[in-house]
């Protein structure tokens, strides 16, 4: 046998589901097969893939047993001359494969080569090439260095950025996201060290195939797709760790004396460093806004409130009791008012901001008409005020999205412009698979990729030149009638502004990633859910909320009517403190929107009783309610099993 595909998934079934479609296209006239390692995935990767690809060798583990061990089990079993190791969120050429055993058969010293990797849009992945960790390459790399000097063989030795993208290399190190090794150079050095959980393998493997007197290579007359579909994202507080745990592991392995107790030192400041800056980011992005919007919001009053005492009525003197109690109140009503708009959901938009300080400002100045006149001030405070904290919150979101610790609404729009590359029928579909989804895109047309074919609103040949008439934002290419090999050519050719995805021909999912530093997105059935949608889960959670609080306030009436009073009492302490929803599943179900533990189930039973109907029907019950989610059932639900909301 000719080559071994190996293959290890952990929770990206849909990636791998294209990432499969692609390889067996590749391996076609070859001896070669796939072998696809699962770490444990909780996505029924198993269950969906086996029946869609009969020929791949699936092996299920029990555990997550981590990159190098499982890449190891599929090389146990592998028969090939040549062996890959391929990351499942990667796309590859038809042609891929065969130009790579040419390039071996043509230089016999080469012992595993890398290739020219680039992200869903088509940019050139840094990680391609790279040099062995060294004290110096990592301290220009910590402090940005790189970064400033991207071309300089000094600064930039950790990526190689002297070396062209375009020309073949020898090189240190090969991303483990697709080496492929002769078999016989693995026989003689071994496999990927188990030691090392994830990353810093393929460093570890790179070095020690140098060692025995191969060449590594980087091989630039194929490009692959690698679309970062992995949960461990960069940037994260695991990756940070994991990462530079792994230089650390390698550094003690393959270095000796004062290089690797320095080399050491630099690698705990780096990580102490780049764990200060993950965990700040981290929390403003997960609990900090509102808490730093908050902050703003109170300086923007207060600033108002002395700049009209001094310069404009300076006859007023406002009592600071009446300010205390008074800024406090109207800043938690603009942050109800913004959590509801949608302004702390993962995708930043202008429009929420401007929509949500609008609606507080106007009801806050509705309601002030209505105090008496010894709680009032200046309607003039609350309108600059509320002037100036819009600015103040506007900047501070331009700020972090420069930085990266946002996403901006820019990198993917909810109701943005999309075009269809493929036939009529690949396009049909595709427009049929976004409204299964639940997506809201504008389709605008089919861009045709036969020559003969007349019927689009141009051709993907004109791609780049089309993006400059039509303005659309985003390009679903169709496998099928258009070869892989052309997709990825036409992917370079599109503009930064236009985001890409992949869906191939008899698939029912669509994959992109519109960031080289984030992991990607998948476009299938499964997240057409409108309990998904974060505006209809933030209202299940006022549902939630204002139940429990009208009950709480209310409790002494719920003892003569709720059949286990003080049971409801609890249960409206968890659901207020979201252990726990009023309205849930029947059934655990890992495939759905995540819920908390219901109260009551979707079918009108208590939680705590037990259900007479079959599981799946519970299930298919289940699949429904998220599927069809509106929020008024949840009400109407509620009042219907009143009495028995105490369980």
């Amino acid at each position: 046998m000719n080559l071994s595909v190996i293959i290890v998934n952990y929770n990206v079934k849909l990636f791998l589901e294209q990432c499969l479609c692609s390889v067996q296209k590749a391996i076609l006239g070859m001896e070669a097969e796939i072998i696809v390692v699962d770490n444990n995935s909780v996505d029924n990767s198993i269950e969906y893939l086996t029946p869609k690809f009969p020929a791949v060798n699936f092996i299920a583990n029990k555990e997550n047993t981590g990159f190098a061990k499982a890449c190891n089990q599929g090389l146990e079993q592998a028969k090939g001359s040549y062996i890959l190791f391929l990351n499942p969120d990667t796309i590859v050429p038809e042609d891929c494969f065969t130009k790579c055993i040419s390039f071996f058969e043509a230089n016999k010293e080469v012992g595993a080569i890398g290739i020219k990797m680039l992200d869903g849009s088509g940019n050139f992945l840094k990680e391609s090439k790279r040099s062995f960790p060294s004290p110096s390459t990592s301290l220009y790399k910590l402090f940005g260095l790189a970064k400033l000097f991207p071309r300089s063989k000094i600064f930039s030795k950790y990526h190689l950025g002297y070396l062209k993208e375009d020309e073949n290399n020898e090189v240190d190190v090969l991303a483990g996201a697709f080496m492929m090794i002769k078999k016989e150079v693995l026989d003689k050095v071994g496999g990927f060290d188990e030691t090392f959980f994830m990353y810093g393998e393929d460093v570890d493997l790179s070095y020690r195939i140098q060692k025995a007197g191969y060449k590594n290579y980087y091989f630039a007359d194929s490009s692959i797709i690698h679309f970062k579909g992995e949960s461990t994202r960069k940037g994260s507080m695991n990756y940070v760790r994991m990462f530079y745990n792994a230089m650390s592991i390698f550094v003690r392995k393959h270095y000796g004396g004062s290089k690797a107790g320095l080399f050491s030192f630099l690698i705990h400041i780096a990580i102490w460093f780049r764990a200060a800056l993950t965990t700040i980011g981290s929390f403003i992005r997960k609990n900090g806004l509102p808490i730093i919007d908050a902050g703003l919001i109170l300086l923007s009053f207060w600033l108002m409130k002395n700049i009209w005492n001094e310069y404009v009525r300076t006859d007023i003197q406002y009592e600071n009791k009446l300010l205390w109690i008074a800024f406090p109140a109207y800043t938690i009503f603009y942050l109800i008012a913004a959590y509801y708009a949608g302004l702390y959901d993962r995708w930043y938009k202008w429009s929420e901001l401007f929509r949500s300080s609008v609606v507080a400002t106007i009801v806050l100045l509705a309601a002030y008409a209505m105090l008496p006149e010894q709680y009032r001030f200046s309607r003039a405070i609350l309108l600059f005020g509320a002037m100036l904290a819009f600015a103040l919150i506007s900047l501070l979101r331009w700020i972090l999205i420069q930085l990266n610790v946002l996403n901006s609404n820019k990198d993917r729009d909810e109701h943005t412009q999309t075009v269809i590359a493929g036939s009529v029928v690949e396009f049909e579909a595709a427009k049929q698979l976004l409204k299964d989804a639940g997506l809201q895109q504008r389709v605008v047309g089919r861009v045709t990729v036969a020559a003969d074919d007349n019927d689009g609103i141009g051709s993907v040949k004109n791609i780049k030149s089309l993006s400059t008439v039509i303005p659309f934002r985003e390009i679903i290419f169709c496998q099928g009638a258009l070869s892989y090999a052309a997709i990825i050519e036409s992917i370079q050719q599109l503009p930064s502004s236009v985001n890409s995805m992949i869906h191939a021909h008899g698939t029912t999912s669509i994959v992109g990633s519109n960031s080289k530093d984030s992991s990607g997105e998948v476009v299938s059935k499964e997240n057409g859910f409108k309990l998904s949608d974060p505006y209809n889960r933030r209202i299940k959670r006022l549902i939630d909320v204002s139940i429990s609080i009208f009950s709480l306030i209310t409790f002494p009436v719920h003892l003569l009517f709720v059949k286990k009073p003080f049971s409801f009492f609890r249960n409206c302490f968890q659901v207020l403190f979201a252990k726990k929803t009023w309205i849930g599943y029947a059934v655990s179900e890992k495939n759905l929107p995540v819920l908390h533990d219901a109260v009551i189930s979707c079918n009108g039973i208590p939680a705590d009783n037990k259900q007479q109907l079959p599981r799946e029907s519970l299930q298919m019950m289940d699949y429904w309610y998220a599927r069809d989610y509106e929020p008024m059932n949840d009400f109407k639900l509620i009042r219907r099993m009143y009495r028995s909301l105490g369980g």
